[in-house]
């Protein structure tokens, strides 16, 4: 897809002095936690200057089904909640959350898979940005409707016999915690273990203890170490896609290419005629 952006940025992490010194931009504030305390209580309490909350349950995904916990949203809806949070077609757009990235990374990839090219994920996130000494706010900011235009097909996808084959014929990695690839535990979905052939890969070994991603060189040699390299077809997946984007994310920032698969477990289980692995 062709930029229509003057300044494409160099990479997709932005540290918290580049966002500083930024400027105009877009700022979405994505936190979430599996089970609570809701998203928008801790943006109430602190957040970026400037930021909007973004809601990865209503802004970032269609309701929950058979599709997925985490569905990917019609381009239209898409569309709409990005224009209400302010996002321009023109304007750079950085995401940050404050658990490693994890869920700003959904947020990245959806904006990315939607036609934006300018989307940035602050390395390191809240965290980062109060250890630089920058301030946070309650303030929430007036926000000008955006004339963001959401077009499908930016990033690639992956549907669950897709992503069987990828398992069969390249690397499909398994982003969640070990033991819930294992089926030792499975805190969420209806049935534990993996897709057959997948490889575990926790997305928690992408970032190092203070939540910044690892060095493009340490992760190509993880990646590599997983099987994955250069002329290599490459997914990953999750539990319901959001993590999963985690996954795509450092896969990028180690230059390499991966394509989603956004229903991944909970869309995989909802079929009891696909198989299921153990151990």
């Amino acid at each position: 897809m062709t930029s229509f952006l003057t300044n494409p940025p160099a990479g997709p992490l932005i540290t918290p002095e580049g966002l500083a010194a930024l400027g105009d931009v877009t700022l979405l504030d994505v936190r979430w936690r599996l089970g609570g305390p809701p998203g928008i209580e801790l943006y109430r309490e602190a957040h970026i200057p400037g930021a909007v909350y973004c809601d990865l349950d209503t802004d970032l995904a269609a309701p929950p089904g058979a599709g997925g916990r985490h569905p990917l949203p019609e381009a239209e809806a898409f569309q709409s909640a990005m224009r209400r949070l302010g996002v321009r077609d023109e304007r750079p757009v950085v995401v940050y959350d404050d658990v490693g990235s994890t869920v700003a990374a959904r947020a990245w990839w959806a904006l990315r898979y939607f036609g934006h090219q300018d989307v940035r994920v602050l390395d390191g996130g809240l965290s980062a940005w109060t250890a630089a000494q920058l301030p946070t706010t309650k303030e929430s900011p007036a926000v000008k409707e955006g004339d963001f235009t959401a077009r499908p097909g930016g990033m690639p996808v992956l549907t669950a016999e897709q992503a069987a084959a990828v398992a069969a014929d390249g690397v499909l990695l398994d982003a969640r915690a070990a033991e819930r690839y294992r089926g030792e535990v499975e805190p969420v979905d209806p049935v534990a273990g993996h897709v057959p052939g997948a490889v575990s890969a926790p997305t928690t070994d992408n970032v190092g203890p203070d939540g910044r991603f690892l060095d493009p060189a340490a992760l190509r040699a993880r990646f590599a170490e997983l099987g994955v390299g250069e002329g290599v077809q490459a997914g990953a997946y999750c539990g319901s896609g959001v993590t999963a984007a985690h996954e795509v994310l450092a896969l990028e920032v180690a230059g390499l290419n991966a394509a989603l698969y956004v229903g991944s477990w909970s869309n995989w289980v909802a079929d009891p005629s696909r198989p299921v692995a153990t151990g």
